[in-house]
């Protein structure tokens, strides 16, 4: 009765959106996929069972990588699919796991278009990143005696306050994981809060600390790519939200005020606002360029406006000092361990309870700074331009702080291990697991 429910609530929501998704396809072009969503797949079935792994779109795609070099390692015969919703998820797959993955788009959450991708795939194991529960999705695969892990679990407050509301119906559903990988502790305890079973509930820490970093090599080409030759101060501010680039510009001009030659990347959070952002930029009199169109347009001296996708984290090694965005709005922060990783200093907002065991362990090491707003953001930032050793000390302490807390891919390798161990390398399609 529930999934009745559930399922004729989506159906009207999706039918209600329809002419809004079709809208913004005709005016931004971006392909709505639906055919893949669907599940009617134009490639042909697979020829044996895969592994399953799900990122909803470009942040969880990063993250996941090393748990997807690590399967490719352990199980090198074992295709391996990785989803996505996003298109700019899909992007990152097709571009990373090229030779370790296959892209699809994950299949919206209605029982025949679950179906059809299920038995595209015809999974050993499904493996869902973050979050993202799926009542359909995680029926059928029960059904067919597919285990379901959940890795790098996390309940924001927010998603918290709005599963409670369904606690009810959301027990059933949690008992048909097999294994929950929390990041951390309050994850874990809000999951069973929910009606998890505690024994099934597993603390294995924050995959991000493993992401695969940027690489600190290709600074000098970035440089030279976006027009920074020359340029003794660069600072970047990474993932922001309208609201925070007027801020990160108040900042920007008092810090000139000491770095006259001081750069400046700011990276909106969605590049669709790229435009907005330059407008912005250029109602203060100053030039700004896209990334987009540098090198050819490059302008010696304009800021730079990010407008594409997947290049942030290794952007990041040119910086001198980094600024992580959502954080002054309160949209809980967003991945201050990318520049963290790369020996950089980081300053973030009050605002980060997506990543809160993270902004208070470098505010603690002293490699991440709480300012709150631009009074406080310039005054970190020239104190950091002109120490050259304290901003060097504060770099080291934030990569410190990622190192001391990685081993969060190994620990959900192995938990994943038994189940795949167990599991038939070749199975009859259909044979085992028709739905029941």
């Amino acid at each position: 009765m529930i999934h009745s429910l559930y399922t004729a609530a989506l159906t009207g929501a999706i039918t209600a959106y329809a002419p809004f998704a079709i809208g913004r396809r005709l005016t931004s072009g971006v392909p709505l996929n639906l055919r893949a969503r669907f599940g009617y797949d134009v490639r042909p079935p697979r020829a044996r069972p895969t592994g399953w792994i799900h990122a909803v779109s470009v942040g969880e795609a990063i993250t996941a990588e090393p748990l997807v070099i690590g399967l490719r390692e352990r199980y090198p015969e074992l295709p391996l699919v990785v989803t996505t919703v996003t298109e700019t998820g899909a992007g990152v797959v097709r571009e990373r796991f090229a030779t370790a993955a296959e892209h699809r788009y994950f299949p919206l959450d209605l029982p025949g278009a679950v179906r059809r991708v299920v038995d595209t795939l015809d999974p050993l194991f499904f493996v869902c990143m973050e979050t993202e529960l799926w009542p359909n999705v995680l029926r059928v695969l029960h059904c067919r005696g597919v285990p379901v892990m959940i890795a790098n679990g996390r309940l924001s407050d927010r998603s918290f306050r709005r599963y409670r509301l369904v606690r009810g119906a959301m027990g059933p559903m949690l008992r048909s994981v097999r294994v929950f990988a929390m990041r951390s502790e309050e994850d874990a305890r809000r999951i069973v809060a929910l009606g998890a079973i505690p024994e099934r509930v597993v603390v294995t820490g924050n995959m991000k600390n493993d992401a695969i970093p940027g690489s600190t090599e290709r600074a000098d080409s970035w440089r030279r790519q976006l027009g920074l030759v020359g340029t003794r101060r660069v600072w970047v501010a990474g993932s922001t939200h309208r609201g925070e680039e007027e801020v990160v510009l108040e900042a920007h001009a008092a810090a000139r005020v000491d770095h006259h030659d001081l750069a400046l990347i700011i990276a909106p959070r969605h590049p669709e606002r790229a435009g907005e952002v330059q407008t912005l930029v250029e109602e203060r009199g100053w030039r700004a360029v896209r990334r987009s169109r540098l090198p050819a347009t490059e302008r010696a001296g304009a800021v730079v406006v990010l407008d594409t996708v997947g290049e942030l984290a290794e952007l990041y090694a040119v910086a001198d000092a980094v600024f992580v965005g959502g954080s002054l709005v309160a949209s809980g922060g967003h991945n201050m361990l990318e520049p963290a990783r790369l020996h950089k200093a980081v300053l973030f907002g009050p605002h980060t309870s997506n990543f809160r065991e993270t902004a208070g362990a470098l505010a603690a090491s002293g490699g991440g700074f709480v300012v709150t707003n631009a009074a406080e953001l310039a005054e970190r930032l020239r104190y950091l331009l002109a120490n050259h050793a304290e901003r060097q000390r504060a770099g080291e302490a934030a990569h410190a702080t990622v190192v001391s807390r990685q081993g969060a891919v190994q620990r959900t390798l192995a938990l994943l291990s038994p189940i795949v161990d167990v599991l038939p390398r070749t199975v009859s399609r259909g044979s085992s697991r028709a739905d029941a």
